[in-house]
């Protein structure tokens, strides 16, 4: 069977998916053969293992990214996104070179970034630098919520949709995960809180929903680390603007004064309050993907704080 006769297979699940995308010799040749009719130079193929889709690097300049039925909204999102972008910012984003379906895969063939990925070379950054980094990160987000929302504003589930659905899961979804009692025992006043704190009908943003370093490109200058590229918009959404703040609050900041100054210094935010910090433990508790556990990167978080209060206290520390 030659690639170009093959056909992508349907999955009823996102776990036979994955075991399919982990085994990229089921799917390559497919994805060689998009590549290759839109005239891409397919000599030096990299298949990257992370991430949710299928993604192949060719050399130094394109991206293919193949999303199966099942993820078509990511598809939906990510191409919203950057042509809605597209112009916009500051900092480089990929660029649309072509795009397609295959046996109802869609599929982008985008321009690729250069620079560190920012897992690399996060770690090792001095503080100075990270307070930097954090900085550009904050207007970043602001910038990104300074473009007009399109077509993105049609992304479902809408905010108050998405938020209401989010409470009333929030209890059982931190308990399944195993959060300390002692938190868990402030969920319910904080939730109570939450539903005034956080806005539910004011004007909507472009949420990234992900600004981590795995989703960022570092370059160095002259001594000095800056952002060199952004990527990745999967699950982008429309929502209220403090929700961006959180992948750099709970996986970068790791509770210094200085670094959670840089970061809500260049969002807008120079004078944190107390009703900002409830409402951001709030919507971390409440953020898709939450699992503080996991996320929280503050060494020994868990015995430094004994409520949810002292937590959010912690994480933005002044």
């Amino acid at each position: 069977m030659t690639p170009a006769s093959q056909a992508f297979p349907a999955f009823a699940d996102a776990r036979a998916f994955r075991a399919f995308r982990s085994d990229s010799s089921r799917w390559l040749g497919i994805a060689l053969d998009i590549a290759r009719s839109h005239d891409v130079d397919i000599s030096w193929p990299h298949v990257f293992s992370t991430g949710t889709n299928l993604v192949i690097g060719f050399g130094d300049t394109l991206i293919l990214k193949i999303f199966p039925p099942l993820l078509r909204a990511q598809f939906v999102s990510e191409r919203g996104s950057l042509m809605q972008l597209a112009g916009r910012l500051h900092l480089p984003i990929p660029e649309i070179v072509a795009e397609g379906e295959r046996d109802g895969w869609p599929y982008l063939i985008i321009t690729r970034l250069t620079g560190t990925l920012g897992s690399e070379a996060w770690p090792s950054l001095p503080e100075a630098q990270k307070e930097r980094v954090l900085r550009q990160i904050g207007e970043t987000i602001a910038a990104v919520q300074g473009a007009p929302l399109g077509p993105l504003a049609e992304i479902e589930p809408r905010w108050d949709a998405f938020m209401r659905a989010q409470m009333q899961g929030c209890k059982a979804r931190h308990t399944r995960l195993g959060l300390a009692p002692k938190f868990l025992e402030g969920l319910d006043d904080l939730l109570r809180d939450a539903a005034t704190l956080i806005p539910m009908d004011a004007p909507p943003v472009i949420l990234i929903g992900e600004y981590i370093p795995e989703n960022f490109l570092l370059a160095c200058h002259d001594g000095d680390w800056s952002l060199a590229g952004l990527f990745d918009f999967g699950d982008v959404r429309a929502g209220w603007r403090d929700y961006d703040l959180l992948g750099p609050s709970a996986f970068m900041s790791a509770a210094r004064p200085g670094r959670v100054r840089s970061l809500l210094e260049g969002f807008g935010y120079p004078n944190p309050d107390f009703a900002l910090k409830r409402r951001l433990m709030a919507l971390m508790l409440l953020h898709q993907a939450s699992d503080l556990n996991s996320h929280i990167c503050i060494d020994g978080w868990q015995e430094q704080a004994n409520d949810l209060i002292e937590l959010q206290e912690l994480i933005w520390a002044e």
